[in-house]
């Protein structure tokens, strides 16, 4: 089997996604600065609401992770990357706007 890479026998499709639970979804999508930047921050709804759980609720990774229907390792790094965006947006006045992303399932 000259040539043939040996990763390409043993990937698959892999699984499908499961759906993230969302509990609350977002009364407003889009926060502007005043006075008006350049550029926007895209938040994903399942980053923003690991940021509520974490952040805001005061929650540990374990309780959000089990909320949300994910792995704790997966709310890490939705934590940190959102914010590492809203932080980067506060200081450069850029909009935010909050937008679904992947699987979301809202759960009341």
């Amino acid at each position: 089997m000259p040539g043939r890479c040996w990763r390409r026998r043993w990937r698959g499709v892999g699984r499908p996604p499961k759906p993230i639970h969302v509990a609350l979804p977002p009364v407003k999508r889009v926060f502007n600065p005043e006075p008006p930047g350049v550029g926007e921050e895209y938040l994903t709804l399942p980053e923003l609401e690991a940021l509520r759980l974490v952040d805001l609720e005061g929650r540990s990774l374990d309780e959000a992770a089990a909320s949300m229907n994910i792995s704790r390792g997966y709310v890490w790094r939705l934590v940190t990357g959102a914010r590492a965006k809203v932080a980067r947006a506060l200081i450069e006045g850029m909009r935010i706007i909050v937008e679904p992303g992947g699987e979301v399932e809202e759960v009341g």
